[in-house]
C-alpha cells in the first residue's frame, strides 16, 4: 500500500552526476518517491512542452536534491499549490496541478506559489523512528555530498534505542553500509550473515568459548544495524525483509543466555541449581513478559512505551535487552567470571521488569482519570 498519492507524478529539472550513496541523487529521489507513493516520473522539459500535459498533482524538483523520508511524503501528502524552499529564499520543489506552473516556479520563486519551508510542513516528528529532528532538504553539490550522504544515514536512525546502537555504532556503520551499497549487497543479504552469527554465538557460548562467542554476538548486533540503515537508506526495504529481521531480534537472545548458562555450568565456576535454575527462569520470563508488556502497551494506548516521557526514552537506552545485556557478559567474560555474567543479566532483567511494570500501571492510572497519553517527542521543539 502506498503512503502518498498515486497519480502525482515527479518532474526533474536539470541533470546531476553527483554520486550519493552509489546512486545519481536523481535516482535516489526516485526511489524513494516510489517507495512512498509516486509512480510517475519525467523531465519537467518534456511534459511542460507537451500539449498533452493534463492535470496534476505535479512535483517538480531539482534532480540534485536530497530529501529525508519525511519531506517526501510532506511534498506528496500536503495540498498544493506552494513552493518548499531553502533559508536562501531558493526553490528546492514546487507542487502544482500544473505542470508548467510547478517547473516554473522551482525555476523562479516570483511565479508567486505561496512559499514554505521545511519547518513549515510539520514533518519534523519521524513517528516510524521514534525521534524528532528537522529533517534534511537542499540541493546535492560535489562539496557536500559527504555530509549530506552522511546526514541521510543519520537520518535512518532511530531515536529512542539502546545506548551500544546510539552512541557506538553509527560511524562504523556508515562505512560499512556504504560499502555494501557499493558492493550491491541487499539488506537480507546481511540479515542472513546475521543469523550465521547468532547461531555461532549460541555454539561458542555452550562451548565456554566466552571471548569468540562474543566476538559472533558483537558482530551479529552490528550487522543487525547495518542491514536497517541500508534498507533505509537504499530503499530496499520490504515486508519479507522487515519480518526475516526482526524475527531474529525477537527470538534469539533469550537462547544466548541459556546457552551462555550450559557454558557456565561446565565450567569452573558452575552456580548451585537453585540459582541457576532460579535465573534461568527470571531470564526467560522476564523477557518475554516485557515483551508482552511492550505490546499491551501499544494495544491499550496506542503509544510506545518508550516514547511516552522523557524518563522512559532513557531507560530504554539500558533496559535489559540484548545490547546492554551483552555489556555486563562481556564485562564478566573479560574478568574471568562469567557466571557473575549470567547472574547480573538475570537481576537486571528482574529490575527492568519492575520498571516496565511500573510504567504500565502508571500509564493506566493516567488513562482511568481521562489523560490522553501523547509522546513527549511530538511535542514542538523549542528553538
Amino acid at each position: 500500500m502506498t503512503e502518498g498519492t498515486p497519480e502525482t507524478t515527479v518532474l526533474f529539472v536539470g541533470r546531476s552526476n553527483v554520486p550519493l550513496w552509489t546512486l545519481t541523487p536523481r535516482a535516489h529521489l526516485e526511489r524513494a518517491f516510489r517507495k512512498l507513493g509516486a509512480a510517475t516520473f519525467a523531465n519537467a522539459s518534456e511534459v511542460t512542452m507537451s500539449s498533452d500535459a493534463g492535470d496534476g498533482p505535479y512535483i517538480a524538483l531539482w534532480d540534485d536534491c536530497a530529501f529525508d523520508p519525511p519531506v517526501i511524503r510532506a511534498l506528496l501528502q500536503e495540498p498544493g499549490p506552494f513552493l518548499l524552499i531553502d533559508d536562501s529564499g531558493a526553490g528546492l520543489a514546487a507542487k502544482s496541478n500544473k505542470a508548467n506552473e510547478a517547473a516554473a516556479a522551482l525555476d523562479d520563486p516570483a511565479v508567486g506559489l505561496p512559499a514554505r519551508r521545511v519547518a513549515d510542513l510539520g514533518s519534523d516528528y519521524w513517528h516510524d523512528l521514534r525521534k524528532r529532528a528537522e529533517p534534511l532538504a537542499l540541493r546535492v553539490t560535489e562539496t557536500n555530498r559527504r555530509a549530506v550522504e552522511w546526514r541521510l544515514f543519520m537520518g535512518t536512525y532511530k531515536g529512542v534505542t539502546d545506548v551500544v546502537t546510539k552512541h557506538v555504532w553509527p560511524w562504523p556503520a556508515f562505512h560499512v553500509t556504504k560499502f555494501c551499497a557499493r558492493m550491491g549487497l541487499t539488506p537480507n543479504m546481511v540479515t542472513l550473515v546475521s543469523l550465521i552469527m547468532v547461531l555461532a554465538a549460541m555454539l561458542l557460548f555452550a562451548e565456554g568459548a566466552w571471548l569468540l562467542g562474543l566476538l559472533a554476538a558483537w558482530i551479529m548486533t552490528f550487522l543487525d544495524t547495518v542491514d536497517g540503515k541500508l534498507a533505509r537508506i537504499t530503499y530496499q526495504y520490504s515486508k519479507w525483509g522487515n519480518v526475516f529481521d526482526h524475527s531474529i531480534d525477537l527470538i534469539h537472545p533469550p537462547f544466548w543466555y541459556l546457552a551462555w548458562a550450559w557454558g557456565v555450568q561446565a565450567g569452573p565456576h558452575s552456580l548451585e541449581p537453585s540459582v541457576y535454575y532460579a535465573s534461568l527462569v527470571v531470564i526467560f520470563a522476564g523477557y518475554i513478559i516485557q515483551r508482552l508488556i511492550e505490546g499491551l502497551f501499544i494495544a491499550l494506548f496506542k503509544l510506545e512505551v518508550h516514547v511516552w516521557r522523557p524518563f522512559d526514552s532513557f531507560f530504554r537506552l539500558i533496559t535489559a535487552r540484548r545490547n546492554p545485556n551483552l555489556l555486563l557478559l562481556t564485562a564478566s567474560a573479560l574478568v574471568g567470571r562469567e557466571d557473575l555474567g549470567l547472574l547480573a543479566v538475570a537481576i537486571w532483567t528482574a529490575l527492568s521488569l519492575a520498571v516496565h511494570l511500573l510504567q504500565l500501571g502508571q500509564a493506566a492510572a493516567a488513562t482511568a482519570k481521562g489523560q490522553g497519553l501523547t509522546s513527549w517527542l511530538t511535542e514542538p521543539q523549542k528553538r
